[in-house]
C-alpha cells in the first residue's frame, strides 16, 4: 500500500505476536531483498464498527504510522472489511476516528498535542536556525528552511534525529518551506532511518507547529516529498492544539502472496 509515497506491506489473519511481527518487518520490507517497503502493517476487524493496526518501521520497531493508519483504513473499507465509511482504528496512539472520503481519500483524527516547544533550546550546526518540537503520536522536529529542493535531507536528518537537545528517544525531522499559503515538508523518519515520500504524523506536525509560530490557519495546505497533497485542520489549545485532522491520499498498489 502507498500514502503518498510512504509505502507499506500490510498482512492481515493469522496470530502473529509482536517478536514475530518484528522480524517480518524486517525481513519483508528489506528493498531488493524482499517485497520493499517503509514500513509493515498488521490490520484485522475489531468488532463491528473498528480494525485493530499494528505498524512496525522496516528496521522492525513498533510505532505510531498516520499514513499507515489512513492504508489501513482504505484497505478495511474498500474490500468490504468494513461496511460504513466512518470507524474506527485502533492504533498504538489509542482508538483514532477515520473517515472514508472518496476513492483513495481518507480524513483520519489524529492525537492531540500537549505542548508545543516553540523554538526548541539546543545548540544547531547551520543551516538549522530554528526548531519547533512536538509529539503528533511521535517526536517530530519541524524545521522552516529556505532551500527545500536543495537540502541534504538524509545527511542532516540523521544527525539531527538523536540529536541530545530531543532526549534519549530521537526524533522524526521535517524540514519545511511555506510558500504561496502551502507548506511544503521533506521527512526524515526515524525507524526507516531515511527520508520518506510522505508522512503522516510529520505532515500534522508541521501543520500544527507552523500555525501556532506563524499563524498558519486552520485548514492548512500541504505538499509531501511526493508531490502529494494534503490537508490538515487543528484548533489551538493552550501550547498545544487538538481536533487535528489528516485528510490525504492512500492507495493499494498490489496484491499478492509470499511464504512467511
Amino acid at each position: 500500500m502507498s500514502g503518498a509515497g510512504n509505502d507499506f506491506v500490510l498482512l492481515t489473519g493469522g496470530r502473529y505476536g509482536q517478536a514475530a511481527l518484528k522480524k517480518l518487518a524486517v525481513r519483508l520490507c528489506a528493498r531488493a531483498q524482499a517485497i520493499g517497503a517503509d514500513g509493515l502493517l498488521y490490520v484485522n476487524k475489531s468488532g463491528a464498527r473498528a480494525i485493530r493496526l499494528r505498524y512496525f518501521n522496516s528496521d522492525g520497531s513498533e510505532a505510531f504510522c498516520g499514513n499507515g493508519s489512513r492504508c489501513g483504513a482504505w484497505w478495511a473499507w474498500s474490500g468490504g472489511l468494513m461496511k460504513e465509511r466512518s470507524f474506527l482504528v485502533e492504533s498504538a496512539a489509542g482508538p483514532l476516528p477515520v473517515k472514508i472520503i472518496s476513492r483513495q481519500s481518507v480524513k483520519m483524527r489524529m492525537p492531540d498535542v500537549r505542548a508545543v516547544s516553540l523554538s526548541h533550546r539546543g545548540v544547531w550546526s547551520k543551516p538549522v536556525e530554528t526548531v519547533h518540537f512536538l509529539d503528533t503520536g511521535v517526536p517530530h522536529a519541524v524545521i522552516p528552511v529556505t532551500n527545500l529542493a536543495a537540502l541534504d535531507v538524509c545527511g542532516l536528518g540523521r544527525l539531527l534525529r538523536s540529536h541530545k537537545a530531543f532526549g534519549p528517544a530521537g526524533t522524526n525531522v521535517d524540514f519545511v518551506s511555506l510558500e504561496r499559503g502551502v507548506i511544503k515538508v521533506r521527512t526524515y523518519e526515524r525507524g526507516v532511518e531515511a527520508e520518506t515520500l510522505a508522512c503522516g504524523t510529520g505532515i500534522a506536525a508541521s501543520a500544527v507547529a507552523l500555525g501556532l509560530a506563524q499563524g498558519v490557519s486552520s485548514p492548512v495546505a500541504l505538499l509531501a516529498r511526493s508531490g502529494e497533497k494534503f490537508k490538515v485542520w487543528y484548533r489551538r489549545k493552550g501550547s498545544g492544539a487538538s481536533d487535528i485532522y489528516v485528510q490525504g491520499p492512500a492507495k493499494t498498489v498490489f496484491s499478492g502472496q509470499i511464504e512467511i
